[in-house]
């Protein structure tokens, strides 16, 4: 199995997908490689760029960093809601940051997103507000995207890299409520630092692109040791580490680069570069069988 990431490896610092990508997937597909994709965006937001490639239905999108596992014709195989009270809390304990504060419910259309401050939001996340605004609904107070009982999905604070250490800070309190939210929680976070922009994901508890995976892969009967996963941030950490042969992308957060080199994990070009494609191929120029290759045929393979 390859699992790869969206944005910063697959995509293109544009948001686009090169035909070299594209290819390469293919190509992985063709070798009986299944090709799997784990991104920190909803469904809906991911297929908007995985459509175009053309893979079959039952390929799997994993969404909202491990939330949500469905396929690609829409069928729903793993889903982790985020308790209710678990979201008044989390309103609660971020006061500061309400105004970057979104709520993603599995929905379309208005109502998918729920923020009280969109301009706020638009400041940091230009691009993403623009994409999504068809969905985005502003309700004050925020409490009342909860009125009805349903659970998101998700929720997401975002700012510059010394706003979010600071969430961050607040999140890490040692008062009770503090100490109860983080054992309700599991928190993610991608960077780009030459944007100083941070994004916090604040998902439910044993919520990951890992533990997504993981499961994933009991369900297909695919060792771990025969999983490759490509990513470039932070929230792609323990996916990395669950698979049995990681790829950072050289554009990946200076955090997980050093991880890699920590781990000895496969470092390649930027996703300007092309470079998720390029591990793809080297890999598939490796294999004996329709598995990842070894470390030592990675290793063998960068050399």
């Amino acid at each position: 199995m390859l699992v790869c990431d969206l944005d910063g490896t697959l995509l293109t610092s544009k948001g686009t997908m090169t035909d070299a990508t594209v290819n390469a997937l293919h190509q992985a597909v063709a070798a009986g490689v299944e090709v799997a994709f784990a991104t920190g965006r909803r469904h809906t937001f991911a297929w908007d760029v995985l459509a175009p490639v053309g893979l079959h239905p039952d390929t799997v999108l994993i969404s909202s960093n491990g939330a949500l596992t469905r396929t690609f014709a829409g069928e729903l195989l793993h889903r982790i809601g985020m308790p209710t009270e678990t979201a008044l809390l989390l309103c609660r304990q971020l006061t500061r940051f309400r105004s970057s504060l979104v709520f993603t419910f599995e929905r379309t259309g208005l109502g998918a997103l729920i923020v009280e401050d969109l301009e706020t939001l638009h400041r940091s996340i230009a691009r993403w507000v623009e994409s999504n605004r068809h969905e985005i609904e502003r309700m004050v107070p925020l409490e009342r995207a909860f009125e009805g009982g349903e659970e998101p999905v998700q929720a997401m604070v975002c700012g510059t890299m010394h706003r979010m250490e600071e969430a961050m800070s607040v999140l890490a309190e040692t008062t009770a409520e503090a100490s109860d939210l983080r054992r309700r929680l599991s928190i993610h976070r991608t960077e780009y630092a030459s944007r100083d922009l941070c994004i916090v994901d604040l998902m439910p508890a044993a919520c990951s692109k890992g533990n997504a995976i993981a499961q994933l892969a009991t369900q297909r009967g695919i060792d771990r040791a025969h999983i490759a996963a490509i990513g470039d941030n932070m929230n792609d950490a323990d996916m990395l580490a669950y698979a049995g042969h990681a790829v950072v992308m050289n554009n990946g957060a200076a955090e997980l680069l050093a991880t890699a080199r920590e781990n000895n994990w496969f470092v390649t070009a930027s996703n300007d570069e092309d470079g998720a494609a390029q591990a793809i191929l080297r890999m598939l120029e490796g294999m004996e069988r329709p598995v990842a290759v070894s470390e030592t045929e990675i290793s063998m393979l960068a050399d």
